[in-house]
């Protein structure tokens, strides 16, 4: 049996093959997929991983991919998409359990309606609670390891179900220690109480200053390089520089915030990684400072050609 046939035999939504990844990113940008599986359940979940262990298939994750730079060259195994059956959100009074593939922004607005205070700049955030548990998301001088107590993981390489305290998942600026093929299935956290009027202003304040001062009419992956410590943020370093605008093909640094690329119509990967290292070097000459990449990039053993264009089933 084919791996395209071992893997649609199990899924509930059709397997696709081939598939662009650029609209599954905010940037909009990037090759195909050999595999792009979407599960529901972590009976599927637990039936692909069979499917990819047995086939030794290379495989990955991927979220609402809003910082994810996927490689022109296309990904020849698995991509990986948690559906709706891993959204969710679930109130025990100031506990709240939530889907990994719950998006940041919906939760924002669902635990100020609920009165829950500590969450409010996830609006912010265009992803989904797994990608964000994995990079110890944040924004306005907050983050997931906030409120995080606890996160339920599939485990890939093992096949197994596992619950991880907070203590153990190594969070830091951006960053977690989880290991590769830990799968986040849903995340536990614990707020304070607050007034939900409050925070629906909160919210709606942070979302206003989005709109003005980030790029969002245009196709980006949110912040590009993480503020380093104890000097001056990312933007600011960049802006110093000189490069708002600086533009390789369809990428560009955003003219409204300088940690923010931009692409057009006709961009490629290429262009876009272009101009994140054109930029870290020039920061690194000017300032000092060597930016770390927030943006993950997403590669994969290449397709080939003739692999690209005709059906697997």
């Amino acid at each position: 049996m084919t791996v395209a046939a071992q893997l649609s035999a199990v899924l509930s939504q059709p397997l696709e093959q081939n598939t662009s990844l650029a609209p599954y990113t905010t940037l909009k940008v990037g090759g195909v997929a050999r595999y792009l599986v979407t599960v529901n359940s972590e009976q599927e979940l637990a039936d692909v991983a069979h499917v990819i262990t047995a086939e030794n298939l290379p495989w990955c994750v991927l979220g609402r991919g809003s910082n994810t730079l996927v490689s022109d060259d296309g990904f020849n195994g698995v991509v990986l998409v948690l559906g709706r059956g891993f959204r969710g959100i679930e109130q025990t009074g100031q506990s709240v359990r939530v889907g990994a593939a719950e998006p940041l922004p919906t939760l924002a607005s669902a635990l100020a309606d609920a009165g829950l205070d500590g969450f409010s700049w996830g609006c912010a955030v265009p992803g989904t609670v797994g990608g964000a548990v994995r990079m110890n998301a944040g924004a306005h001088g907050r983050d997931m390891a906030d409120n995080l107590i606890e996160v339920d993981v599939y485990r890939l390489a093992v096949k197994a179900r596992e619950t991880w305290p907070k203590d153990a998942l190594g969070l830091a600026y951006r960053r977690s220690e989880l290991p590769r093929d830990a799968i986040v299935l849903s995340a536990t956290f614990r707020f304070a109480n607050g007034d939900p009027s409050v925070l629906r202003d909160e919210v709606a304040q942070i979302r206003q200053w989005r709109r003005d001062h980030q790029p969002l009419n245009q196709p980006n992956c949110g912040s590009v390089f993480a503020n380093p410590t104890s000097v001056e943020p990312a933007a600011a370093l960049i802006d110093r520089c000189g490069l708002k605008g600086f533009t390789v093909g369809g990428a560009s640094v955003s003219t409204t915030h300088a940690n923010f690329i931009v692409t057009t119509t006709g961009a490629t990967a290429r262009d876009v990684a272009a101009v994140i290292d054109a930029v870290k070097q020039a920061v690194h000459a000017t300032t000092g400072v060597m930016l770390r990449e927030e943006v993950v990039m997403l590669a994969g053993p290449v397709i080939p050609r003739e692999t690209a264009s005709k059906d697997d089933a």
